[in-house]
């Protein structure tokens, strides 16, 4: 046994029994993680590894200062790693620091002073530090950080009073009082995301390439809002390691992974990628490109939005079908059955979608992607002839997309729904604006670049808005919240291409066979193209669908910027039958 100086730092989880309990192999194997990720500070600083507790650990350290420091980064990294997590996964470390004569046995420390770091542990708030007056007067102004005076302490076991000084990291408060709730159950589940480095398969110097490709769609994911995505230091370790997908995802605490693999041969290269649920181990989407070599910078950023852009919808709809923690739903819980029923398309679906989203805001008024969901849906909804179109209903909507971008100013999807009702509404510089934004946020959005297109529709310009939406349509045509189809029909017949306008409306009445205005668009082209018994046809699927159609009432909601467009619209309705008013409607059904 020998005598030395040193400073002590005790550490344990809070709530760590109550998390055992729910999960014990999940608690366990992140607490592993956590640990390992703390674990380059204690070295940086000079300390070492007494021992590891069944929920925490108490280290060594020849420096006070070096202690206290290693102690802030160690929790400073605690909350990035916490960041990415639901308040009922997180793990809040607390901290206790102090300094003196220790006893050392068989690397083991023993002594009063190190029971004063054991209670000084105890008083520290989760996510945070206790220290010493004493560790803090030997510290002195070397600290890089602030303590604040918690006043003096009595512990079980020492003599006297120990005056206490504390340290939280910012937004530590409402971390704590999260915290304190974990056991309810957590108001958003949202999902997290873990992006495995592709496998190279062409040998070392092709490295570089699959590693920027696996960065680049971190990137690429993390801009959307839904879901969170861990860092390329919580993924890139596990390269080359011959683990299974579950232990990794419950290392890293990953909902979702994805992995794939880079394979060049001459001039080609392929790039194969799935999206995993690891707890069950389904394979929810799978993905093949193959592309020639030329630019390889933008071969990987055409990649990696092709990627982005296919994975994004997928983790949605997985999301979608999870089913509820509890009979007493959360509002999260109500958006997510909501989104389920959206993604069924029906008529009977949308109204069902549409009550629990509103449900969702009422509990949760403050849960922005349920009000731009359900801006969404209202508009679809009167465009496919589900819901009647009013101006009532279009100043909702708008209320409601302005406040989804109040309440997330960082979410493309909120900006790209705003855009898209002030340019149905003629306010065409205002969706320019917020359409610009939504890009800037997130460029491998396709949903901003189809209405982006959409945008070049309304006021004329139609070859730029083929070119957009039907690079949309190309790489993001799983997500039910865009029917670039039905755009894409009215951009080519307004250039006068009435055989490729057919071709895009049979796409989107393949999806919606009673979408109201490509049955409209279909009978006008058809009249177009002088196929007067096939428009004649469609125009009778069109009023049958919808007996009080107008070309009056139609028009009215379109707020297209170029009179030639509409009256090159209007011309085709009406060579097609359509009843222009309401005085013709009737005098029709009179003649029928």
């Amino acid at each position: 046994m020998e005598r030395r100086l040193a400073a002590i730092v005790c550490a344990d989880i809070a709530g760590y029994s109550r998390m055992m309990g729910t999960d014990e192999a999940g608690t366990h194997a992140s607490f592993k993680a956590h640990r390992s990720a703390v674990y380059p500070n204690i070295l940086n600083h000079g300390g070492r590894l007494v021992k590891n507790t069944g929920d925490g650990f108490l280290l060594e350290f020849p420096s006070i200062v070096g202690a206290i420091e290693a102690a802030v980064e160690m929790q400073n990294v605690m909350a990035e790693r916490n960041h990415h997590l639901p308040s009922d996964r997180a793990m809040h470390f607390r901290m206790g620091v102090h300094m003196g004569d220790v006893i050392t046995d068989e690397d083991e420390v023993f002594g009063d002073d190190v029971n004063i770091a054991v209670r000084l542990e105890a008083v520290a708030p989760p996510g945070g530090i206790a220290v010493s007056e004493k560790a803090t007067i030997e510290a002195g102004k070397r600290l890089s950080v602030t303590l604040t005076d918690a006043g003096p302490h009595r512990f079980k076991n020492i003599a006297d009073p120990v005056a206490v000084w504390t340290w939280a990291p910012a937004g530590a408060e409402l971390r704590t009082r999260a915290s304190a709730h974990a056991g309810a159950p957590a108001q958003y589940r949202s999902a997290i995301v873990g992006v495995l480095p592709f496998d190279n398969l062409s040998g070392s110097a092709d490295e570089y390439f699959s590693d920027g490709l696996t960065e680049d769609l971190i990137h690429a994911l993390s801009l959307q809002s839904f879901y969170r995505v861990l860092s390329r230091s919580s993924t890139f370790p596990f390269r080359g390691k011959s683990l299974s997908t579950r232990l990794i995802a419950r290392e890293i605490d990953a909902t979702y992974l994805i992995q794939g693999s880079v394979r060049r041969a001459g001039t080609k290269i392929r790039v194969t990628a799935e999206l995993i649920a690891p707890e069950s181990g389904e394979q929810l989407w799978t993905g093949r490109y193959d592309r020639d070599i030329d630019d390889l910078f933008a071969l990987q950023d055409e990649l990696t939005t092709s990627l982005s852009a296919a994975i994004a919808p997928e983790i949605f709809r997985a999301e979608a079908s999870c089913p509820a923690r509890n009979s007493d739903l959360t509002a999260w819980d109500r958006f997510l059955k909501g989104l389920s029923h959206y993604y069924r398309e029906t008529k009977a679906d949308f109204e069902a979608s549409i009550d629990f989203f509103k449900q969702a805001i009422a509990l949760d008024p403050t849960l922005s992607i349920a009000r731009a969901y359900l801006a969404t849906i209202m508009i679809q909804g009167s465009q496919y002839g589900w819901i009647k179109s009013s101006r009532q209903l279009w100043t909702q909507a708008m209320e409601l997309a302005e406040s989804s971008v109040r309440l997330d100013p960082r979410s493309s999807f909120a900006y790209s729904i705003l855009a898209y009702m002030h340019v149905m509404q003629g306010r065409y510089e205002a969706a320019q604006e917020a359409i610009r934004r939504a890009v800037e946020l997130n460029p491998y959005d396709m949903g901003a670049r189809g209405v982006q297109g959409i945008c070049h529709l309304v006021v004329g310009e139609h070859r730029e808005a083929i070119e957009l939406l039907s690079m949309a349509a190309q790489r993001g045509n799983s997500d039910p919240r865009y029917q670039w189809a039905a755009s894409i029909a009215f951009s080519h017949y307004l250039l006068g291409q009435y055989d490729a306008c057919l071709s895009w409306a049979r796409e989107a009445l393949y999806l919606n066979p009673d979408h109201l205005q490509v049955l409209a668009v279909k009978a006008a082209a058809l009249a177009r193209l002088g196929r007067p018994e096939e428009a004649a046809q469609a125009r009778d699927v069109l009023l049958g669908n919808y007996p009080d159609f107008t070309i009056e009432r139609h028009l009215r909601n379109l707020h297209w910027k170029r009179a030639d467009d509409l009256a090159l619209y209007r011309e085709g309705l009406v060579k097609a039958g359509v009843p222009y008013g309401k005085i013709e409607l009737v005098a029709k059904r009179a003649g029928d």
